[in-house]
């Protein structure tokens, strides 16, 4: 594979940007779990090799399970995720396909089960991961 930039190193302010979207994120009040799905599902459907990697190791070291991890592509058809976790993933399914736009019933769903705060968050959060597949991407990161 072809080395590529380094945006850290070559755009410092603009990666420090979204750095701070990551940071924002991680002091938000999104529980752990739900920030591990959504950084999880959204990397599998983007491809993102390098994300994938780091947030499933991380997942795992904050006690999720592997049946729930190996299961997170097939999340419609398993008993093992919450009500709140299914309205999370199905929008986060939605915003990272984005061209598809996303649904009303995907959203009024959430909106049923997330107070207003904890939805934006979790757009938020669904918005910062999709940035960071697409640096890993773009740039080919590798996972180690």
């Amino acid at each position: 594979m072809t080395k590529r930039i380094r945006i850290d190193e070559v755009e410092a302010v603009g990666y420090k940007a979204v750095l701070g979207m990551e940071k924002f994120i991680e002091s938000t009040p999104l529980t752990r779990t739900h920030k591990d799905l959504i950084k999880i599902r959204a990397s599998q459907i983007n491809g993102c090799a390098f994300c994938i990697d780091m947030h499933t190791k991380d997942a795992r070291k904050a006690g999720e399970t592997e049946q729930r991890i190996y299961a997170l592509n097939a999340w419609r058809d398993t008993p093992f995720f919450t009500k709140e976790e299914r309205a999370i993933l199905a929008l986060t399914e939605e915003v990272t396909l984005i061209s598809k736009h996303v649904s009303d019933e995907t959203y009024k769903n959430a909106a049923e089960v997330l107070d207003e705060t904890y939805l934006a968050q979790v757009i938020l959060a669904i918005i910062t991961i999709n940035m960071w597949n697409r640096i890993g991407i773009a740039t080919a990161l590798i996972p180690s």
